[in-house]
């Protein structure tokens, strides 16, 4: 059967209610043919997402209006595999050591995407074994530094990472330490040193696009397409809410590609920013 992930905007609506009204739809599920697999809850922005196993997305409406009326108000049908990279399950979570419940998910989450600066040149000019050294390298920083920062690899761009965070503010200091560590290896590597640019966006998991992160995907890969080398390049979602306006300079408005109006852009000051 197809997947679908569903919408439901819930302003002022208690993480218990939700809690309970995922419950409810568990209880009737068989009555439907459809498998409620977990679901996230954004208290703050009043948003719940729900992961369901169903024919057809009319009998999706169909549980949630008979179980507690909270009929979603957008459903789009997603693969597992996307919505595992994205959000890191496709299950309700397991409760930590000592909780009764495991703790709630809101379901935001930061993206990030990293480009090796003139990599096409680079291998023209090294050759293929040694382009594929030097991209096996940036690799293994990369990957270190998401793994030191809670964040998780979705897929290789070929000259490039693509990850996502549940935070904000550990994918911008990721960023910023993966920069640092290319400061480093460039340091004692004079011979063939790496240049990479990277770019950050932040939203939930289903946009307008009717795409699982369409547009917060689009809008991180075309800042890190817009960064010179070594820059971070962030979305004013990321300014806002990492919460530090002095990480942050050189705001200017860019037109990119994709996007019909220009786009509010922030430059990360990663150089003179401490980390540990």
């Amino acid at each position: 059967m197809p997947i679908f992930m569903d919408r439901h905007f819930l302003e002022g609506t208690s993480a218990a209610e939700v809690a309970q009204a995922h419950r409810m739809d568990i209880d009737i599920q068989d009555r439907y043919g459809v498998k409620f697999l977990t679901y996230w809850f954004d208290e703050r922005r009043g948003t719940a997402f729900c992961l369901v196993d169903a024919p057809d997305v009319e009998r999706v409406h169909c549980v949630h209006r008979e179980a507690h009326g909270f009929v979603a108000n957008e459903v789009v049908e997603v693969a597992l595999s996307a919505v595992e990279a994205f959000l890191g399950r496709i299950n309700d979570p397991d409760p930590a050591p000592g909780q009764s419940a495991p703790q709630m998910d809101p379901g935001h989450r930061a993206i990030l995407f990293t480009d090796i600066v003139g990599s096409t040149e680079m291998t023209a000019r090294l050759g293929d074994r040694m382009g594929t050294e030097l991209v096996r390298a940036h690799d293994a920083i990369v990957r270190r530094c998401l793994g030191k920062n809670s964040g998780r690899e979705v897929k290789h761009t070929g000259d490039g990472i693509m990850a996502a965070f549940a935070a904000t503010t550990t994918a911008v200091e990721c960023a910023m330490a993966i920069q640092q560590e290319f400061q480093h290896y460039n340091s004692g590597n004079n011979a063939q040193p790496i240049h990479i640019r990277i770019g950050l966006d932040c939203g939930e998991p289903v946009e307008d696009s009717n795409d699982l992160f369409g547009s917060t995907v689009q809008l991180a890969a075309r800042l890190c397409a817009a960064a010179a080398s070594d820059q971070i390049l962030v979305s004013e979602n990321i300014f806002r809410e990492y919460g530090s306006t002095d990480l942050f300079a050189q705001a200017s408005r860019r037109r990119l590609k994709g996007f019909s109006k220009p786009v509010l852009v922030f430059r990360c000051d990663w150089a003179n920013a401490s980390h540990p």
